[in-house]
């Protein structure tokens, strides 16, 4: 498979941090997170971004996400989408973000 075809299976997407509640059984600190993506739906995620964002600091950001890999249960939380970042020099997550506002459900090309 040549990269852009191997690009192309990944469906990445923008949606909406709609809301954000502590994951207090997950094993490492994360947040629960609840994400408009416009025509596909509510989507849930958990996310280890508790070192660089604060809960009342998420609702209304905007993030890019990956749809398409399954859900998989983090401490009994559905976590439907992977919510995308990088690490900083120090290793905690930076979310990967649109730098002006793009409907939601916008595919990443």
């Amino acid at each position: 498979m040549d990269p852009l075809e191997a690009f192309a299976t990944l469906d990445l997407r923008v949606g909406r941090i709609l809301r954000a509640e502590p994951h207090e059984k997950a094993k490492k600190p994360s947040y629960k997170l609840w994400i408009d993506l416009g025509p596909l739906g509510l989507k849930t995620s958990s996310a280890q971004i508790t070192e660089l964002y604060r809960l009342e600091d998420l609702p209304g950001r905007l993030v890019v996400c990956a749809v398409n890999l399954g859900t998989k249960r983090v401490a009994g939380f559905p976590s439907e989408v992977l919510v995308l970042g990088v690490p900083d020099e120090e290793g905690w997550v930076v979310l990967l973000t649109p730098d002006r506002e793009v409907p939601l459900g916008g595919r990443v090309f």
